[in-house]
């Protein structure tokens, strides 16, 4: 187990690791493999919920639904997800399939509609085959149980290459809370409210309010600030479930213990958005960009998510070239105020430009770091005290390979 300040992380932990929460997947079709692509999370009683969804305007089905769900309610019991098709541009036909699948799950769990949540991820613009999806559905309960965490994570998956998990335990008032995650993504990353599809679940006694005010913050700083490609999904979801089962005082800002909550909740989120930015398609390593001394956060994210997004940072960390240039012109085109003459620049802990002036450094000690699995680039503006962090991968070959023949 290990210790991180006010929290632990659970080794092998889930999103069944939670009191009153169960998993499952099976494949039923979707996939040309034998990969799980229909999985469940399922609540011992409904919980609260919060949730954050894509605002590309394409917005998929599922998530319209999952929507409705929650706003005729307010809270979940279950959440239902099929990978290998979107089920998004999919029209009216789309938005009556995922209610279908919603209502499917529902009657076999034997409970309401309006506590039954649906997403998928896949290709865009097919219609589900929905027999095999229902019959699918029919047969995920069986499947379901509290060992079946993995299962789920794997169902959840697409052009991933491994499942994303993580799982800690805080002490809130005496009493044992933990908060458990899974996510996918790894194409089409470039989120604007949260990331490819995340699960979050908790048995801490929270309001639905204060749970999404603790999400808002957290996709702010964390999910909202990876990228992979740029593009932003029509599927992108974030939501979390909280049972209240662990007891105790009702959690909320002013809570003696709020604090220590609300960072272990941004460790589950960070770690996953990091999994998914080190998982991109393609991608041989992880890519860190800190700002620092901006004159806003804002300002300090914006440019942090561009230096990270650039195709060309993103190349120069692939081959291993310490090509500050790119930074620099990344920094500049960020639409952020910027002193072009106060602005220091390094790599791993290696100067490249001080003050926006050249700094003579070793190249070959430069290129032994960036062949290295972790890159963090430090950019200080040196005009406020603002900063952050954002989250991508280097851009390979392979990633063209792999999309090229996306559907293929």
């Amino acid at each position: 187990m290990t210790l991180l300040g006010r929290f632990t992380v659970v080794p092998d932990g889930t999103v069944t690791t939670p009191q009153g929460f169960r998993a499952g997947g099976l494949h039923c079709g979707l996939k040309k493999t034998e990969r799980n692509d229909l999985g469940a999370i399922v609540c011992d009683v409904p919980a609260a919920v919060a949730a954050v969804y894509t605002l590309n305007a394409f917005q998929a089905a599922p998530l319209r639904v999952t929507q409705e769900s929650i706003a005729a309610g307010g809270r979940l019991q279950a959440m239902l997800v099929n990978s290998g098709n979107a089920n998004a541009c999919t029209g009216e036909q789309g938005l009556a399939d995922a209610r279908a699948m919603r209502d499917a799950l529902a009657r076999r769990l034997g409970i309401a509609e309006e506590l039954v949540g649906v997403t998928s991820t896949g290709v865009i613009g097919e219609l589900l085959p929905m027999t095999k999806v229902l019959a699918g559905i029919e047969a995920l309960p069986e499947k379901v149980n509290a060992a079946g965490g993995e299962d789920f994570s794997q169902a959840i998956l697409t052009t991933d290459l491994v499942k994303k998990v993580i799982c800690v335990r805080v002490n809130i008032g005496g009493r044992e809370v933990h908060i458990a995650g899974a996510a996918k993504g790894s194409g089409m990353i470039h989120p604007n409210m949260a990331t490819m599809l995340g699960f979050v679940t908790t048995d801490a006694n929270i309001e639905s309010k204060h749970l999404q005010q603790l999400l808002g913050e957290a996709t702010d700083s964390t999910f909202n600030m990876i990228t992979v490609d740029g593009d932003t999904s029509t599927n992108d979801m974030v939501v979390v479930m909280a049972s209240g089962l662990a007891g105790g005082e009702a959690l909320q800002p002013g809570h003696a213990d709020w604090e220590d909550f609300a960072a272990a909740f941004r460790h589950v989120s960070e770690h996953l958005a990091k999994a998914i930015a080190r998982d991109g398609e393609g991608a041989t390593k992880l890519i860190e960009v800190n700002v620092h001394g901006a004159v806003s956060q804002e300002a300090a994210r914006a440019i942090a998510k561009t230096v990270v997004g650039s195709s060309l940072v993103k190349t120069a960390c692939f081959g291993a070239d310490a090509n500050w240039g790119r930074i620099i012109a990344a920094v500049g085109r960020a639409g952020q105020p910027v002193n072009t003459e106060t602005v220091d620049v390094s790599l791993g802990g290696i100067t490249v430009l001080k003050q926006s002036k050249p700094v003579a450094f070793d190249e070959d000690r430069a290129e032994a770091y960036l062949k290295g699995d972790i890159v963090q680039i430090d950019v200080h503006l040196n005009m406020s005290d603002s900063g952050a962090t954002a989250w991508g991968c280097d851009l390979t070959y392979d990633y063209v390979r792999i999309n090229a023949a996306y559907r293929t």
